[in-house]
């Protein structure tokens, strides 16, 4: 048996009841088989099973009071997966499906997301089960200062530094950042994605909207052809969709969706910066549904997803390319099906894992360009990295600046995906490209600082 057979049965015994943090290990591990023929060495120093352990992870109560007075409980989490290259660094996520499977899933992809932009930062993620939707401003702010009354001592600048994700905006961040400061008792820039005013980075906001759109467009170039005009379906509505329509629209791209749990619109003219203007106010401010989209503009479709539709997502309209941004394991196999069918060119993850393993074959078989979510959507944590290297410098930098290191980053990003996928002969598999070029750098660092 090859090693990574071995290892994938070992990771599975020990995972047993994980689903999706195997199904990260598995899709990670099944490209790495010709580097570990090539570096038996790695093998040896048995470099996948440390990986797919965490170096630590922390799970504790968190009790806090209502606006009723009522006493509340929910759990928090912290997986501080490698510090391999540098602090611990990822999201953290407040959503009723939060668990050790997803956490762990998510900082076992940040190890190698966080390898890929070439700076200095480990992997590793957070959360909570804790729900932010339908709750007051002084219950979210109760919350996050009860969760950090444990979480603060496992964080540092050098050591661990969070950021937000799926639920927790630059408002929770804020809480979570106050509450650090005010227990530490030092201005140490230890969350990222913070307001400006308190230390936070231009462009942080925009940066994996941005970033995916810029990875897209390097795939596009390397096949001397361009998004410009073209159709383009997206799913989402927070953030990353947000930012992704905004970036596609700006390059001369006509972005026709977005989404939220509840279903999809479609506006077959294209979404407008006025109408995506309108969207953000929706989503940031008065916290609505997309489905009011459609009851705002006249022409728009609006389609329900999930229950007895049968209907997942915004996937068989006929498109140029597809950009995934709401959340995992959003587009499944006959999802992916119907997107061939349709003639789809290119897919973009804007969210981590949005697409399942099945999913991926389809699309690499039918030749689709396939972004992967370690690649494509790494610029929101490159981002956040400028903001720590912003931080401990006390600098701010303009937003010219931040955009263009952004742009070469990703830029960077794409080249090394590139060069590891030809190195072992898989020419423009990006996935597997991404997945070599950030774990050959995290397995060297583990190599020289030996078995810890």
């Amino acid at each position: 048996m090859s090693y990574v057979r071995d290892f994938l049965g070992w990771a599975k015994e020990k995972n047993p009841n994980e689903p999706e943090f195997l199904q990260a290990v598995t899709e990670v591990a099944e490209t790495l088989e010709p580097v570990f023929e090539r570096h038996p060495e790695w093998a040896e120093d048995r470099v996948l099973e440390r990986l797919s352990e965490p170096e630590r992870a922390v799970s504790f109560r968190v009790s806090w009071l209502d606006d009723s007075q009522r006493v509340r409980v929910n759990r928090g989490y912290r997986v501080q997966f490698s510090s391999a290259i540098g602090p611990y660094k990822g999201g953290m996520r407040f959503h009723p499906t939060v668990n050790l499977s997803v956490l762990k899933f998510l900082g076992f992809e940040q190890i190698f997301k966080n390898s890929l932009t070439g700076q200095a930062i480990g992997g590793g993620k957070g959360g909570s089960d804790f729900d932010p939707k339908g709750k007051s401003e002084s219950e979210v702010m109760r919350f996050c200062q009860a969760l950090m009354c444990e979480l603060w001592r496992h964080l540092g600048p050098d050591t661990d530094v969070p950021a937000g994700d799926i639920g927790v905006g630059s408002r929770e961040v804020g809480f979570m950042y106050g509450m650090d400061k005010k227990l530490r008792n030092a201005w140490t820039g230890v969350f990222t994605g913070k307001d400006p005013a308190s230390g936070g980075s231009l462009i942080r906001p925009e940066a994996t909207g941005y970033g995916v759109v810029y990875f897209a467009s390097e795939m596009m170039e390397a096949h001397g052809e361009s998004l410009e005009g073209k159709r383009c379906v997206v799913s989402g509505s927070g953030n990353v969709a947000q930012y992704t329509v905004e970036k596609l629209i700006e390059i001369g791209a006509k972005p026709v969706t977005m989404s939220d749990s509840g279903g999809f619109i479609h506006d077959p003219d294209g979404i407008t910066r006025e109408k995506l203007d309108w969207v953000k106010e929706l989503k940031n401010e008065r916290r609505g549904r997309i489905s009011e989209y459609a009851e705002k503009y006249k022409g728009m479709e609006y389609t329900e997803t999930g229950g007895d539709s049968g209907v997942t997502g915004p996937w068989e309209l006929e498109c140029y390319g597809v950009f995934p941004c709401a959340t995992q394991n959003e587009l499944d196999e006959k999802s992916a099906k119907r997107m061939v069918e349709s003639g789809v060119r290119l897919v973009a993850e804007g969210a981590n894992m949005p697409s399942t393993n099945e999913a991926i074959k389809v699309m690499q078989d039918a030749g689709v360009l396939f972004g992967p979510a370690k690649a494509a959507n790494a610029g929101g944590v490159a981002v956040s990295a400028l903001e720590m290297a912003q931080n401990s410098q006390r600098q701010a930098w303009t937003r010219e600046v931040v955009d263009a290191r952004l742009q070469d980053i990703m830029k960077r990003i794409f080249g090394a995906c590139c060069e590891a996928a030809e190195k072992y002969g898989k020419k423009e598999d990006y996935l597997s490209g991404a997945n070599i070029a950030g774990f050959e750098k995290v397995a060297q660092a583990m190599r020289f600082q030996g078995v810890l």
